[in-house]
């Protein structure tokens, strides 16, 4: 048996496996928010927790063989839920009752809110994020009174965006998180915290304003490229996010993103990640393979994806990391 939670873990992996109740409550509380279980099924209690935590998103795989009622104190963040076998019913948040099988996404309760139901011997994913993540890849109608991007649905709005959900969990856990050396890289938590949040907000309805106002268009022009791309270009090392190109550009999220569509045809992530690769490509250059890995140069730049880095590179220098690493 292992359990126990590592105080307030910002970076790593715990596992948690015990058949005692009061032990799995004690620690959900601990890994969750203040909550009450109990169990329907008095022949089995077990419960394997396993969590994967990068600074402001944790994402959990539970597996209990028992049914578990749950009533839960507002978490203050967004919690996913991606059900895999079994079924969670008569969840209930005020105003919401649902049940959830197979295959469904959900946002189990706006961050304020408590919540409770019942698990029917599932094994399900838990992902938790920093509701403050989302104003920093879209904004609300009036940025001079900023107000918090919030979701206004618990399920997404339709299958496919379900889908890209479930998908994008799945490649943070399986790639971004599941290699501690690629994971404490700065640029990475960064990069893995705003692919989430916009595959969140593509994924559910919510307050954010996506399509640029008047005066946002007006805003988009060469100026605000041009200090956009020069914040970048001093900042690409660093943690950006598209808040901060806007901040330093003078101008509104949406204003920035549309002067790189009408502009440059790209978005200011996508201009990032261009920017980072040419970096890449001359550590990869100027380093000798005794000193240095493709691994461990793609993850300083925020690549934590060796694959797709690999098509990335050769896409745009015509040949692979390696072969430029070995001169």
């Amino acid at each position: 048996m292992t359990h126990g939670l590592e105080g307030e873990v910002t970076l790593g992996t715990l596992v948690f496996d015990s058949d005692d109740l009061e032990e799995t409550e004690d620690f959900l509380c601990r890994a969750y928010a203040r909550m009450r279980i109990g169990s329907g099924t008095p022949d089995a209690s077990r419960a394997r927790i396993r969590r994967q935590t990068l600074a402001s998103i944790s994402v959990d795989e539970l597996d209990l063989d028992f049914d578990m009622s749950y009533a839960v104190s507002p978490l203050g963040k967004i919690c996913l839920c991606v059900v895999h076998d079994g079924t969670i019913e008569d969840h209930v948040f005020p105003g919401v009752e649902d049940a959830f099988g197979p295959g469904d996404v959900v946002s189990f309760a706006p961050p304020d809110l408590p919540y409770s139901g019942r698990i029917r011997a599932a094994r399900y994913n838990i992902t938790m994020l920093d509701p403050a993540l989302l104003s920093q890849v879209a904004a609300t109608v009036d940025q001079r009174t900023p107000q918090p991007v919030r979701l206004t649905g618990h399920r997404p709005h339709s299958a496919a965006a379900a889908r890209h959900l479930r998908q994008t969990i799945g490649y943070l856990r399986d790639h971004a998180l599941a290699d501690p050396a690629i994971a404490e890289q700065p640029l990475i938590r960064t990069t893995v915290s705003q692919l989430l949040a916009g595959s969140v907000l593509a994924a559910f309805p919510s307050t954010a304003l996506t399509d640029p106002t008047g005066p946002d268009r007006n805003d988009a022009h060469a100026g605000t490229l041009h200090r956009a791309l020069t914040y970048i270009d001093d900042h690409a090392d660093q943690p950006i996010t598209v808040a901060d190109i806007a901040a330093a550009a003078h101008v509104s999220i949406r204003a920035v993103q549309y002067a790189f569509r009408r502009h440059l045809a790209t978005t200011p992530l996508a201009y990032v990640r261009r920017v980072r690769l040419a970096h890449a490509h001359h550590d990869l250059a100027t380093a000798g393979p005794q000193t240095a890995t493709v691994t461990g140069i793609a993850a300083r730049w925020g690549f934590f994806h060796p694959a797709r880095f690999a098509a990335l590179y050769r896409e745009t220098y015509g040949t692979t990391p390696s072969a430029t690493l070995r001169g």
